[in-house]
């Protein structure tokens, strides 16, 4: 299989961007991309655009890339328009790479790009409808409710505010892992507050502020036993990367060979029917990215996951192969998972605290990744990466996610 590198990165700082539209925030990250990777703009040969919710927001559907390039000065380039819910990002990644492969093209861009927050809250998170089969929801969220109807974890009483549904849905994952499992309020709570720390430490990082494990469980609970400080926050941003061939990498000049990351591998696959107790697909999806690349969990240095909430981290050390099924509680709080680890997982702080815009969180995640490889990271770099993964999923269809992305990258 032929190589393909990453030359550029940039995330923005996610966060709320009220005043700024998507072509905007787009416009900014590319350019950003651009310097970084010592390119110009002609120099790109196609685009493959993420977003999910630009249609919800501003009736922009159909051709938002288009758009969104176009204010960016490019024209003629191919430009594909992308949806994998909270997987888009790193979906564009993976067709970025797929571009690169066929040999049809040697420069290509992935970008991503979401504006979640608005003054409406109710319409805020109304939004998140769109990543479930919305014409049955009501039968999707009464699946979940009988998947742990039997689960014997107590339940404090608690009032419930706005929002996010998805939130419910993770909550009965946290539910169900308590109960099979052993795992404990206390550990997820272990999570957030690693990556309230690594995001305290992370400039492009949503929230930038530490919290301690009893800060966490104290906090207002959004759906038990999920507090507000264990879910992702809701907020605007983009990021993207630049891809590109060996060949058109050794025409370029050393500082920018010096920098470039290889994908070694790069996996997108969906979501099944399953219950609780089977294995993930994600799992699956793990292992052939590992096939791949010719590695092994314990070969992983860094690795950035998709926490939109707390258990979901530890769900994915678990179906990452860095602990066994079940013991994803205790790695947590083994402190393996910390800054300087054995494992460091989610060093940026993580969609809890570097927040997650959806079809942005892939690829800033890419980002955080490819500044840890090239040893860029600051106070918060893992000292000796050199190879690193990235898990992403989106949306969700029966009791997991629809979409599933795994890449691995090496320095």
């Amino acid at each position: 299989m032929k190589n393909v590198y990453i030359i550029g990165v940039d995330s923005l700082k996610f966060g709320k961007y009220k005043e700024h539209d998507h072509r905007e925030l787009v416009k900014e990250t590319f350019d950003n991309c651009l310097v970084d990777a010592g390119i110009t703009a002609n120099d790109i040969q196609s685009v493959h655009f993420a977003n999910s919710l630009w249609g919800y927001y501003n009736r922009q559907d159909g051709i938002r890339g288009h758009i969104a390039m176009r204010h960016c000065g490019l024209e003629k380039v191919p430009i594909t328009n992308l949806e994998a819910a909270c997987a888009s990002g790193t979906l564009a990644l993976h067709s970025a790479w797929k571009d690169i492969l066929t040999g049809l093209f040697d420069c290509s861009l992935a970008v991503g790009v979401d504006k979640l927050y608005m003054d409406d809250k109710h319409k805020m998170f109304d939004a998140f409808y769109f990543a479930v089969d919305i014409a049955n929801k009501e039968e999707v969220f009464q699946e979940w409710n009988e998947a742990v109807k039997n689960v014997n974890v107590p339940i404090p009483e608690y009032n419930q505010g706005a929002r996010s549904p998805f939130m419910d849905i993770y909550a009965n994952i946290a539910l169900s892992h308590m109960n099979q499992y052993g795992t404990t309020q206390e550990q997820l709570a272990m999570v957030a507050a690693k990556n309230h720390h690594n995001g305290s430490l992370n400039p492009k990082a949503q929230f930038q502020f530490d919290m301690s494990t009893e800060q966490v469980l104290e906090d207002r609970i959004v759906s038990y036993p999920l507090t507000r400080s264990m879910c992702a926050p809701m907020g605007d941003g983009a990021a993207c990367a630049i891809l590109c061939s060996e060949e058109f990498l050794e025409k370029l000049p050393d500082s920018v060979k010096e920098r470039a990351v290889k994908i070694a591998s790069s996996v997108y696959m969906s979501g099944r029917n399953r219950t609780l107790k089977e294995r993930s697909t994600c799992a699956e999806a793990a292992e052939l990215a590992y096939r791949m690349a010719g590695k092994i969990p314990e070969d992983i240095d860094v690795a950035e996951v998709h926490d939109a909430s707390a258990i979901g981290e530890i769900i994915h050390y678990e179906n990452l192969g860095f602990c066994p099924v079940g013991e994803g509680g205790k790695f947590m709080e083994s402190g393996a998972t910390q800054l300087h680890g054995k494992i460091p997982v989610n060093p940026s702080g993580g969609l809890i605290s570097r927040g997650h815009p959806i079809a942005a969180s892939g690829l800033g995640q890419i980002y955080e990744l490819v500044t840890q490889l090239r040893g860029e990271a600051g106070v918060r770099q893992v000292n000796g990466a050199k190879v690193a993964l990235a898990e992403n999923g989106g949306g969700n269809v029966g009791l997991e996610e629809a979409a599933f992305t795994v890449t691995i990258l090496e320095r």
